[in-house]
Parts: structure tokens; C-alpha cells; sequence
């Protein structure tokens, strides 16, 4: 379908945006207490936390408001992050853990107390489903549930195969585990309804302002095409999009890419019947399909993956098989829209967070978890410039290594690696 909303990708998530407004270029030197490059959920979220906090922010983006993955994803709130708390320990000690098991709850809680006190309309919804194909994912769950309750996680709860058709109405599962906790949401329409608050309590927004330089100082200067913002603080919220200017965040992640489309509006006695609890739902492959329904009764469905963000030629052609064999009753449904978008991957898959300079600080790399953890993150970098920065110092902390072969060989590294894990799961392994 027609674009109707310039500057994003042409998704149902931009057809139904509430806000289109388009916000007038950085124009000429402006000053403020922190520049913010990318005007994605990071940006955002740490604009917000700065502006609640007293400081003057402005926030360049390249292109609109949510524009990268914040405002093309799946829409799902997910807690917790992309390795789980016992790869964590492993990794990097058992006091990291219960570090980050504290905060691992809060990127959810985030959202719905901006969407309560800023009355932001993104069709929040609560309740996820986590769906396993096999016997032998249905036990990797409950040992991720009794390690997340470790953690204080009171929410989640084991399902079985009879009683997947309570949440979504399909004969492909084993069972599961529902989370209380979780849900979904409009992204697009919750990153800009806080940029809207942002707005409000007095920070500057410029679009079709992209960072072309850095000066770092005493008072930094990021320069665009056209203007410059003067800051003590400058904090680079990219991730995917990430301009090649700062080579030594860009080399620590790789661009992925992930499909979405969704069909024409269902009847409500048909979207019920398919997803009758109305919780999102992804599976446990390594290469996971992700669904839900939306407020106008579609189904949203989305998977897929391309390593060094390189898109299919026909999104509809990867995506609409799957979404059959999990709902055969759609054969006849027309597609209405199909989109693609990147997330920012890193080697380790956990979010990388540093400082470039003494008042440069950054964070990227939510490696698919990022509706929860951007908020999270977000918050963090607010914290940090404020003088707080406890929680900054655990996460810049964790190591964060290139991928092997460097940029060239990142990709086939990596496709070879996803080949063996869809494997595995292929063959129950």
C-alpha cells in the first residue's frame, strides 16, 4: 500500500501512527545541557529521563521519530534480555547476574508508567506466550522459569499442550510459558507519544538532522548539514542505524534485518478465535516467528532474519508460509502490508554500553530485546549524566568483543553459525 506517512517505511505501524507531524530540521548553533543523537526508544527514553530530571536536551535524528527498529518491531514487550540470567552468571560472574536479574523487569515497567502518566495511545495490551516446538524446549523453559524466579520474577507460569489453545489456536506446540509481565504495544505510537512528552517538559526534537561530526571538549559540538548543538553531554543513541562517524561503536555490531507483515483487518470473531487470551507470542527457535493481534483485529506476524541487514526481495514470499502453518485458517486473507527493519547485534548478544570520552556516552546492541532493554537503557544514560552512575558502570563493565574475521567476515561467520542452530532446531537437538 502507498505510503501515506513520508520518512518512515511504508508499515501498517506508520499508517496508523497518531502523530505525523514532521518536526523542521536543525537550523543555525543551538546550546543545551545534552545532545542526544537518535530520536529512536534509547534516544527517546533518555531524553525523557533528562527532561523529568531538570536538564536542558536536544535530540538530532537523521531521519523521523522512530524510524529505525523502535518503530518497525514486532511490537512485543519481552523482559529480560537476549542471553538469559544463567548465561549471564556464567559469563561474567554471579554478582553481574543478580545485577542486571534487578533491573531486568524494569524496561516493562518503564513503559507502562510513561504510558499512565503521559496518556500515550499505543494500544498496550498485557500478556506474552512463549510457545516450544519440543519436549526438549518445553524443559529448557522451566529451567529459564525457576532462574528467573530466582530473580523475583512473579509472573511466568508453565504451560501445557493442552492448554496452548487457551492463548493461541494452532496444533504446532508442545506447550509453553505464559508471562504475566509481558505484552505488546504500537511501537511507533509509544516512542512518539513520549517524544511528544519530551516535547512537553521542554526538550527540542529536529528531524532530517543527521550527526555528521564530532568535537569533542570541555563543551562538546555535534555538527548536521545545516547546524550545531553545543553540549557538556552528548549521548549517541543510533544502534542499527549508527552513522559510520563513530567507527568505535559501529565495529562492535552488525545490522540485522527482520520481517513483518500483516494481514487486512479479520473479523473480531476470527481474531479471537486465533489468539483468544489476545497475548503476543513468539517460539523458541533460534530463528523465531513472533505474532499478535492488533487493535483493528489484524494479525501481525514477523520472522525471519538477514545478517549485515540485507533484506529478502519478497518479504511476503518469507514470512506468509510460516504464518499458514500456524494459521491455516488465513490462506484467504489478503496481505495488506510487509515491511522490513534492522536491529543492532553484537557478538556477545547483550547491549553494549561505554563512554567515548569523559561526557560521550553511548549504548547499542540490544540484539532483538530491545523494546524493554532500550527503555531500560535509556533511563540509564539519563542516570549517568546526572551523577548517578551505578548502574551505567555494571553494564559498561561487561566485555564487549569485534566480531571474528572483522567487517568483512562478520556476515558468512554469522549465517554459518545461525545454519547450525536452525539445525538444531530442525532436528529437536
Amino acid at each position: 500500500m502507498q505510503n501515506s506517512n513520508p520518512g518512515h517505511t511504508a508499515s501498517w505501524y506508520a499508517a496508523s501512527a497518531n502523530d505525523r507531524r514532521v518536526r523542521p530540521a536543525l537550523e543555525g548553533e543551538v546550546e543545551a545541557d545534552v545532545c542526544i543523537i537518535g530520536a529512536g526508544f534509547t534516544g527517546i527514553s533518555a531524553a525523557l529521563e533528562l527532561c523529568e530530571r531538570g536538564y536542558s536536551v536536544v535530540v538530532l535524528e537523521a531521519e523521523r521519530i522512530g524510524f529505525g527498529a523502535s518503530g518497525r518491531n514486532g511490537g512485543q514487550i519481552v523482559n529480560g534480555y537476549s542471553r538469559d540470567l544463567a548465561t549471564i552468571a556464567g559469563r561474567y560472574g554471579t554478582g553481574k547476574a543478580a545485577a542486571l536479574g534487578r533491573m531486568s523487569l524494569e524496561g516493562a515497567a518503564i513503559i507502562r508508567e510513561r504510558v499512565s502518566r503521559y496518556h500515550i495511545a499505543c494500544d498496550l495490551m498485557d500478556g506474552g506466550f512463549f510457545a516450544a516446538f519440543t519436549d526438549k524446549q518445553m524443559r529448557d523453559m522451566e529451567a529459564h522459569k525457576r532462574d528467573w524466579e530466582k530473580h523475583g520474577h512473579p509472573g511466568l507460569e508453565m504451560i501445557a499442550r493442552h492448554e496452548v489453545g487457551t492463548y493461541v489456536r494452532t496444533d504446532r506446540y508442545a506447550g509453553g510459558m505464559i508471562d504475566r509481565l509481558g505484552g505488546h504495544i504500537h511501537p511507533l505510537n509509544l516512542v512518539l507519544g513520549e517524544a511528544a512528552a519530551v516535547e512537553g517538559l521542554g526538550g527540542r526534537i529536529f528531524e532530517g538532522s543527521r550527526a555528521i561530526s564530532l568535537e569533542e571538549g570541555t563543551t562538546s559540538t555535534v555538527r548536521t548539514e545545516r547546524g550545531a548543538v553545543r553540549a557538556r553531554y552528548v549521548l549517541i543513541c543510533g544502534n542499527a542505524y549508527l552513522a559510520p562517524q563513530f567507527p568505535a561503536i559501529s565495529r562492535r555490531m552488525m545490522p540485522v534485518s527482520s520481517q513483518v507483515l500483516t494481514t487486512e483487518p479479520l473479523t473480531a470473531e476470527l481474531a479471537e478465535t486465533l489468539l483468544p487470551a489476545n497475548y503476543c507470542v513468539e517460539d523458541a527457535n533460534y530463528i523465531l516467528d513472533y505474532y499478535r493481534r492488533t487493535a483493528d483485529n489484524r494479525i501481525l506476524y514477523g520472522g525471519g532474519i538477514g545478517y549485515g541487514g540485507r533484506d529478502p526481495k519478497d518479504i511476503v514470499a518469507v514470512i506468509r508460509p510460516n504464518m499458514l502453518k500456524t494459521f491455516p485458517a488465513l490462506a484467504r486473507v489478503k496481505i495488506d502490508f510487509a515491511w522490513s527493519g534492522n536491529f543492532a547485534l553484537t557478538l556477545t548478544r547483550i547491549p553494549h554500553m561505554g563512554r567515548l570520552g569523559p561526557t560521550v556516552y553511548f549504548s547499542h546492541g540490544d540484539s532483538g530485546h530491545g523494546v524493554t532493554t532500550t527503555h531500560l537503557l535509556g533511563k540509564i544514560l539519563g542516570e549517568a549524566v546526572a551523577g548517578h552512575a551505578e548502574r551505567f558502570d555494571v553494564w559498561s563493565s561487561l566485555p564487549n568483543l569485534p566480531f571474528p574475521g572483522g567487517m568483512h567476515l562478520r556476515v558468512p561467520l554469522t549465517v554459518l553459525g545461525a545454519w547450525w542452530y536452525g539445525l538444531r532446531d530442525r532436528l529437536g537437538l
